[in-house]
């Protein structure tokens, strides 16, 4: 499944041929055009794949409002146009699918090239989204005293936060109709802005209509930002741009167990019986079924009865990590699917898709053909069994959030019912019940060269849950607002220690 930071990379990746840069001695012409025949036969391409081989593409998309997205695509393509232009139209129909495992990338000769560039100019801000709020979360001008870290925008340049994020939200991916996600991917560092010039271009100064400490309504002319006039920018928090403050960059090349830290750790207190356990991947090369095993004997051993469990930053990855750590937890057997299937094994452009041998051998040693689909029976069948060794049973907090996804979702769907677990935070970013993921190969497009995500399994978590294009929604609900935002504070973590520690005065 695809990691959600691997996922924003990608989308950032996207974005970035809008965006101003300085070449640094690299032979690719970002500005080459191709003909509309070129890039009419890469459209082919890309439809007639997804049509072939997507097992979800009409899941929450009816197949004629699909086919109005494709044909809109399609008649856009009626002059030459350069990469980047082609893979926003691909983007705005990929979007339609409304999966968050099928994206748009970059070449790969583009994204080699945008590796040797210094950005000349940067919009200036970047926020925090959700709902129709809009907060300053960082400001590159350092010493402007108006836009500081907290403040409410009502409005850039006119538009107001609800028409941004109406037209934003059209460039990306996500499971079913989750605006959670698309908010959360929004307000990492350097989406918003990469999206807001990708439209609307660049401009020397943004009319910014905000909202000031005694509850006024002003506006302010905000300049746009130029990276090497200014060698103070900072490095934003890792984790989360809306709840941590900014840190200095760290130093390079840090040691393993640092690298590995940034990804999984537990944190104990020893005189509340509370621990944190924050796991922000169950991606592979993470040490993580040894760190589970290590850190659930700690909890054990200092009798620990209270565990918080944060997968916010959380974008999945490994389902088999996932599946390790909702073992420890789980009171009961549990299957990862009730149905797992693919719609076909061979693909009219097979050459242009990653792995496709591979693939193809694999699907049909462990797929079995039932109703014309291609189930991977073992994942539906196999009950994994609680892991009886220093199992957890005191009460767990799990913190979600729009970057949850995946196979994270898997993890807090599965451990949701239980009596001694309380899910809080927001909705998660990964659709309830079910995604389209497990195989992911690229497609690369004869002609661009551009590469989109062709997930190739639908994943059924619980079919006895509502499909209504949702994720794993919150027992205790715990939202972001300007004045958590503004000091900084980690207010979902500080929401699970205000329950524990009403759970120990009762």
């Amino acid at each position: 499944m695809l990691n959600t930071n691997t996922k924003i990379a990608v989308l950032l990746g996207a974005l970035w041929a809008l965006t101003g840069c300085a070449v640094n001695k690299v032979s690719y012409n970002p500005q080459k055009k191709y003909s509309p025949e070129q890039l009419q036969k890469d459209y082919a391409v890309y439809r007639e794949t997804l049509e072939e081989a997507h097992p979800s593409l009409y899941w929450y998309t009816p197949k004629d409002s699909m086919d109005y997205y494709f044909d809109k695509g399609r008649q856009q393509i009626n002059d030459s146009l350069t990469e980047a232009d082609f893979r926003k139209i691909l983007m705005y129909v990929t979007a339609k699918i409304n999966c968050g495992h099928t994206t748009v990338r970059p070449s790969k000769k583009y994204s080699r090239y945008t590796d040797t560039l210094k950005a000349e100019r940067t919009f200036p801000l970047a926020v925090k989204i959700w709902g129709d709020s809009m907060v300053v979360a960082e400001n590159l001008h350092r010493n402007d005293s108006v836009l500081k870290r907290g403040t409410v925008i009502t409005a850039l340049d006119g538009k107001s936060v609800k028409q941004l994020t109406d037209t934003l939200f059209n460039y990306i991916s996500t499971d079913g109709y989750n605006a959670t996600h698309k908010a959360q991917i929004l307000s990492g560092r350097g989406t918003f802005g990469s999206l807001y010039t990708m439209l609307y271009g660049f401009a020397p100064y943004y009319q910014v209509q905000y909202i000031d400490s005694l509850g006024n309504s002003k506006e302010y002319m905000l300049p746009l930002f130029y990276p090497r006039k200014d060698s103070s920018l900072r490095r934003p928090a890792t984790r989360d741009s809306s709840t941590r403050r900014a840190t200095p960059a760290p130093k390079p090349a840090p040691d393993k167990t640092v690298r590995l830290n940034r990804m999984r750790v537990l944190k104990i207190d020893t005189l509340s019986k509370t621990a944190v356990m924050e796991v922000n991947t169950f991606s592979k090369g993470h040490g993580l079924k040894r760190f589970f095993k290590r850190s659930f004997k700690t909890l054990h051993k200092q009798g620990i009865t209270n565990l918080i469990i944060d997968v916010r930053t959380n974008g999945g990855g490994n389902v088999n990590n996932s599946t390790t750590l909702t073992r420890y937890i789980a009171d009961k057997p549990f299957v990862i699917a009730d149905s797992l299937y693919a719609i076909t094994r061979k693909n009219k452009y097979g050459r242009y898709i990653e792995n496709y041998f591979p693939n193809k051998v694999f699907m049909l040693f462990y797929a079995r053909k039932k109703n014309g689909q291609y189930h991977f029976r073992y994942f539906e069948k196999h009950k994994n069994k609680p892991i009886k060794k220093y199992h957890f049973d005191g009460q767990v907090y799990v913190l979600t959030g729009g970057y949850s996804f995946s196979a994270t979702t898997l993890f807090a769907g599965t451990v949701k019912p239980q009596d001694n677990v309380t899910i809080i935070g927001e909705e998660t970013g990964g659709g309830a019940y079910g995604n389209t993921a497990w195989l992911i190969p690229d497609v690369t497009l004869p002609n661009t060269k551009v590469r989109f995500r062709l997930p190739r399994f639908r994943l059924v978590i619980d079919k006895n849950i509502p499909h209504d294009g949702h994720g794993v929604q919150p027992e205790v609900y715990v939202g972001p607002s300007s004045k958590a935002i503004k000091r900084g504070s980690d207010y979902k973590l500080e929401a699970a220690l205000r329950l524990i520690h009403q759970r120990e005065k009762k």
